[in-house]
């Protein structure tokens, strides 16, 4: 499930590892009685008879209640490249961090996503083995934080010993928490219990909500990836946690209908990531909206607020429709559904499905009932609001100016404070931005050169035509400088005058930008919005057929 990311967040959240159990406090040794001297006259004090001291049996937890996890835990080791946003043509910057996972079916180790993204060269140890095996990503999957690699070793797996799948824990039930968390280098293992099962904002992608379970055992970095176990399976995969100036013993679990998921998703040969049905919505549990809206006074509905035009539901569901069920779930006015025993928000029906699979709903329009069938996929437009992983940032550089689409990395580079520039960002899709803008192009930054001396007041503006052209995708960015003429003239949204360039002089001028800052490549136009935009239409028109 999507829901839209708003800048801001107060709340830190880190990805993970189990702190070590608080040990049972000693209870204080018995008081001696006091003895008063014999020798004072007067005063005598009858003794009570001596008592045996009867051992009270203390219920102890079975040793290893899941057997011998060290056979199939593995600790992992990932370098990586994180990409340099403010300048966009180096390689970026390398880093380093250590996870956990484990070993299941098919000689497949299963992480968390955050572990292994942007790696270069990955390395994995097993208990009781000196050696560091290099390993592969087979699957990524940054939408809902999990990986699977592997090792091309034929050694690496004899004797390891695949681990299953449990279900979801019943709340204060007790599970254990395995890793490689900091302050050591062998395993830790640590207990505590399910103290809540709720949707939650996955902190990989910053935009993803899906299915979480929350632990009691805090979590700290080195342990993400590693298994939670109860009664000898896989329960779920420790991921996150509130960092501890937040909140104390707040930990997150990735569960198994999510691991699952993840798992059939990929048994084709590649990951197609979550459909969502792309609209917002309001809960209907105001008497007097209902009594408006001609609805039952029986706490079903929902009522639709928006549809994202570049999602499933446009053209089939309408602002102001009423959803009454979902797959024959009835969808109480507080938005939930009963799933498999539990309640859960409707859109867990919309998460168990894939892409192409239909979802049929049961509407009210204009007070008339209607049933409707949506064929499932991901909208592109959330990607602009999430973090991305393995791919290179997209740019042009010009006259040593530097423009790249908006998006979540590029706005937590800079770090800027332009509210025009937060406001594309965070109404991206309630305003339906995209649909003028599927690229929202901003001179990000200035490589200081004579012909652009006087132009630091136009940093941060968001590119609307070149030369009357308008500009709605960085590919038209780069063909305008290409085609320009003599002089070009860009105009920024907003008021205020043009920025212009000479073009001989920015021609002079190149190759002294580039040996100056060490400039390899001008332009990076991969990962096409354009392209997403066509397959996007093409899903509609096969969908129409």
């Amino acid at each position: 499930m999507k829901r839209i990311s708003i800048i801001g967040y107060g709340i830190l959240l880190f990805a993970s590892a189990v702190y070590a159990q608080e040990a049972t406090p000693v209870p204080p040794p018995v008081e001696q009685q006091r003895q008063l001297p014999a020798e004072h006259p007067g005063i005598s004090r009858s003794s009570p008879p001596s008592q045996a001291v009867v051992p009270v049996p203390v219920p102890m937890a079975p040793p290893k209640p899941n057997g011998p996890v060290q056979k199939s835990l593995v600790r992992i080791t990932a370098t990586a490249v994180d990409p340099d946003y403010k300048a966009p043509w180096n390689a970026g910057g390398l880093q380093r961090g250590v996870g956990a996972g484990f070993v299941i079916s098919g000689n497949r180790i299963m992480t968390n996503a955050h572990v292994v993204a942007n790696s270069r060269y990955i390395t994995v140890e097993r208990d009781g083995d000196p050696n560091k095996y290099p390993a592969q990503v087979q699957f990524i999957a940054n939408d809902c934080d999990l990986a699977l690699i592997t090792v091309a070793s034929k050694d690496f797996f004899k004797n390891m010993v695949p681990l299953k799948f449990g279900g979801i824990p019943e709340l204060e039930s007790t599970v254990s928490a395995y890793g490689y968390p900091i302050g050591g280098e062998r395993m830790s293992v640590t207990t505590g219990i399910v103290s809540r099962i709720d949707f939650q904002l996955y902190t990989h992608s910053s935009v993803d909500q899906h299915l979480a379970i929350q632990i009691s055992a805090q979590i700290n970095p080195g342990n993400s990836g590693g298994p939670v176990m109860q009664d000898g399976k896989v329960v779920g995969v420790a991921f996150q946690g509130y960092s501890g100036d937040v909140a104390q013993g707040v930990a997150y679990m990735i569960p198994t209908p999510v691991i699952n998921r993840f798992l059939k998703d990929i048994s084709h040969g590649q990951y197609d990531e979550y459909p969502d049905l792309a609209i917002t919505y309001a809960k209907l549990q105001n008497p007097a909206q209902r009594k408006y809206l001609g609805l039952k006074d029986d706490d079903r509905g929902v009522l639709v607020s928006s549809v994202v035009a570049a999602g499933p539901s446009d053209g089939i569901l309408k602002s102001g429709d009423v959803l009454l069920s979902i797959d024959g779930h009835p969808i109480a006015s507080d938005s939930n559904v009963e799933l498999d025993g539990e309640r859960s928000q409707f859109e867990e029906v919309v998460e168990r499905k894939f892409k192409g699979d239909l979802v049929k709903l049961e509407i009210l329009r204009d007070k008339q009932p209607m049933t409707v069938s949506i064929k499932l996929y991901k909208p592109w437009p959330y990607s602009i609001q999430g973090h991305s992983y393995d791919v290179r940032p997209r740019y042009v550089l010009y006259g040593g100016l530097l423009f790249q689409p908006l998006n979540l990395d590029m706005l937590e580079a800079y770090r800027t404070s332009d509210l025009r520039l937060r406001h594309y960002f965070e109404y991206f899709i309630l305003d339906q931005i995209y649909i003028d803008h599927p690229d929202v192009i901003v001179l990000s930054n200035i490589l200081p050169d004579p012909i652009n001396s006087y132009l630091a007041p136009y940093r941060g503006g968001i590119v609307d035509e070149v030369n009357g052209k308008k500009i709605r995708t960085l590919d038209e960015l780069s063909e305008a400088f290409v085609q320009a003429p003599e002089r070009l003239v860009i105009r920024m949204v907003g008021d205020g005058p043009p920025l212009v360039l000479d073009r001989n002089k920015v021609e002079a001028a190149r190759e002294r930008i580039k040996t100056r800052y060490n400039v390899l490549k001008e332009q990076n136009l991969e990962d096409k919005p354009a392209s997403r935009i066509a397959a996007a239409q093409d899903q509609k028109s096969q969908d129409q057929k």
